[in-house]
Formats: C-alpha cells, sequence, structure tokens
C-alpha cells in the first residue's frame, strides 16, 4: 500500500507539498510542511505521534 502524498500541510495550509519535495508525516499520514513540523517539536497535533521526513516519491517507476 502506497504513502498518500498529501498536497497541503494540514496546520497552515498555504504551502503546497509536492510529491518530490521535504515534508513530515506521522504514522496516520497526518501531513506537514517542514517549518510547521520544526515549530511543533516534530509531534503530530492529531495523534501526539512523532513526525518523521516523508520519503520523496520520483516521477519514474
Amino acid at each position: 500500500m502506497a504513502l498518500e502524498m498529501r498536497t497541503r500541510c494540514e496546520r497552515c495550509e498555504a504551502v503546497e507539498l509536492p510529491a518530490d519535495g521535504p515534508a513530515v508525516i506521522c504514522s496516520f499520514e497526518c501531513t506537514f510542511c517542514e517549518p510547521c513540523g520544526r515549530t511543533m517539536n516534530y509531534i503530530c497535533p492529531n495523534c501526539r505521534g512523532e513526525l518523521v521526513a516523508r520519503p520523496r516519491r520520483s516521477e519514474q517507476r
């Protein structure tokens, strides 16, 4: 099962998150831009889980 590559930060909603760009996610795939993740001390506000770097998706398959 592939990750859902969400295109917007769930906190600021202003930042577009391309599949090949930086973002942080929790185990439930809540997705945030790097600056918001840093501001939240890499803790998901929804589940209190750890936010880690989201893998970048390659255009090639």
